[in-house]
């Protein structure tokens, strides 16, 4: 099959995530700047998901540009990860209700853990329908060291939110800060035409 329909609908399925996010945040309650600022710890954690959603969003589309077919267990794959990511509106509103309390930051940290698993199962299923592990995709993402990171930190995050919240956090931010540097690794490795 080609890439063209699953790219489109998750196109779709994350517009309508990050829609969702920010329908789910309260305005103040008055226009006094204290109102604002008691609003500002939630709309952070709305700034690191957003960030969050959209790197999953930019990496999947440099993914399946790189590529001309998918299949049915890729199809699965893709599946898996909108569905772990359409979870992030749920987990962010139980943070906005229950506060930066130690089971809906580790929630948090599950989420985009499980969302990261489901990326590298569509990761695997792409390169296995496009040339296997001989192919310039495979080349190009190498070990994918930065990926496999960033799953343990979002496990050990989960984990130790249970100590403290604010370190799970850190490692949150940290995990998304290190994927803010631009990824080049499709784009150099593969002909311009197929990495744009």
């Amino acid at each position: 099959m080609k890439t063209e329909r699953m790219t489109a609908f998750t196109d779709g399925v994350v517009a309508i995530i990050i829609t969702i996010m920010v329908l789910e945040l309260k305005v103040p309650e008055s226009a006094e700047p204290r109102a604002l600022l008691a609003t500002l710890p939630i709309l952070a954690a709305y700034l690191l998901s957003f960030i969050n959603v959209g790197l999953y969003w930019n990496n999947h589309h440099h993914l399946l540009q790189s590529v001309e077919h998918i299949d049915g267990r890729a199809l699965w794959a893709n599946l898996t990860l909108l569905f772990w990511l359409s979870l992030v509106p749920f987990v962010i509103r139980w943070i906005n209700e229950a506060g930066f309390a130690a089971l809906p930051v580790a929630a948090y940290g599950f989420v985009l853990g499980m969302a990261g698993i489901g990326y590298l199962w569509l990761q695997h299923e792409v390169i296995r329908v496009n040339g296997g592990p001989e192919s310039a995709l495979a080349q190009a993402l190498g070990e994918d060291r930065k990926g496999k990171l960033s799953l343990i930190g979002y496990f050990l995050g989960t984990a130790l939110a249970f100590v403290h919240p604010l370190i799970a956090v850190l490692i949150y931010v940290t995990i998304a800060g290190v994927w803010l540097v631009p990824d080049r690794r499709i784009e150099h490795r593969l002909p311009p035409a197929s990495a744009a």
